[in-house]
């Protein structure tokens, strides 16, 4: 057993004086490489960001439409009810207009003054109709405009709740892929969860978040055995879900970190370490892409406790390893229109 511990410390000694071997622009391409890392990392977080406000938009347009439509479902109406009064007229008139030429026939050999007055109001009754008939014909028009506009919103309302069905598919979809990828990383890790690790989903991601005590001495980044054997579970999952991205986020407490031998400088290089140190062991004798795994540190700068006490800054010293399904579906259709 003190033969395991020695030898491990040995070959980290000399590799951490090799480290300290490499030149300046050496340690300046690692920096460059921890950048990416981190603005790919904020990359994602937007997308994410712009895909739920896509959908908000989505479910603001349609509700728009269906005002629109219900708006031209009441003006149809309203153009039908008129419509319907104006031929009842024109039918009052028409008789009216027979029983005129009836009674012209009638009286045509009568007095002549009757004769006149009856023409005089048969030429305003032809005059009448002739107006009636030109309101008749403008009302079918209108109630055909309508009607056309009508259509043409409920295809494109249709073509709205389409999409918006489709998105809520593969978002469902998502949200399986989430919920099973936790499932089975609580199964692998039957017997740490609670015991200084923690699964849970947040914002369409399994977070697996480690207490230092599980993984780490105090202003230490090797990993012990009991630490190991929670990573290497995790990794078994990892390796047969390909399609999930992992990141290995290294947090601290806001006690400024003791240099001590010189290796590393703050809480940052700390956080920084870790992370990496985790990356290497879940790659350990698996079949992981390297590209699936971004390592980052985030020093003391995203706490889960905000207060200055000893059991705060024991929650804040952590590792949290983010794993995201894969989103290409959802952004292909979201291209698409």
């Amino acid at each position: 057993m003190r033969r395991s511990i020695i030898y491990p410390l040995a070959v980290l000694l000399l590799a951490l004086s090799s480290v300290s071997c490499l030149t300046g622009k050496r340690y300046g391409d690692l920096q460059d490489r921890s950048r990416h890392f981190m603005f790919e990392r904020d990359d994602f977080k937007t997308e994410n960001i712009a895909l739920s406000m896509t959908n908000r938009e989505l479910e603001a347009k349609i509700a728009s439409l269906g005002k629109a439509a219900a708006s031209a479902d009441a003006e149809i109406a309203s153009a039908r009810d008129e419509l319907r009064r104006a031929r009842e007229e024109y039918n009052v008139l028409s008789r009216r207009y027979n029983d005129l030429e009836i009674a012209q026939e009638t009286m045509i050999r009568g007095n002549v003054t009757e004769t006149k007055k009856l023409l005089s109001e048969l030429q305003s009754a032809q005059t009448d109709l002739k107006n009636r008939e030109n309101l008749l014909r403008e009302l079918e028009m209108n109630l055909d405009m309508k009607k056309a506009s009508l259509d043409e919103l409920t295809y494109e309302l249709e073509k709205r709740n389409a999409r918006l069905a489709e998105l809520e598919k593969i978002l469902d979809s998502q949200k399986s892929i989430v919920q099973d990828l936790k499932n089975k990383v609580s199964e692998a890790l039957l017997g740490f969860e609670n015991n200084g690790l923690t699964v849970s989903m947040r914002d369409g991601k399994v977070y697996v978040s480690l207490d230092e005590q599980l993984l780490f001495r105090s202003a230490s980044w090797e990993i012990d055995a009991n630490g190991r054997n929670a990573l290497r579970r995790l990794a078994v999952v990892l390796e047969r879900n390909p399609g999930i991205q992992i990141t290995i986020e290294g947090h601290t407490d806001n006690v400024p970190y003791n240099p001590g031998s010189g290796q590393l400088r703050d809480n940052w290089d700390l956080s920084v370490k870790r992370a990496t140190t985790v990356v290497r062991v879940l790659l350990e004798g698996t079949k992981i892409d390297p590209k699936r795994l971004t390592a980052s540190g985030r020093s003391e700068f995203l706490p889960l406790d905000a207060r200055n006490t000893a059991d705060a800054r024991q929650k804040n010293r952590r590792t949290e390893i983010v794993l995201t399904p894969d989103l290409t579906e959802l952004y292909r259709l979201i291209d698409k229109y």
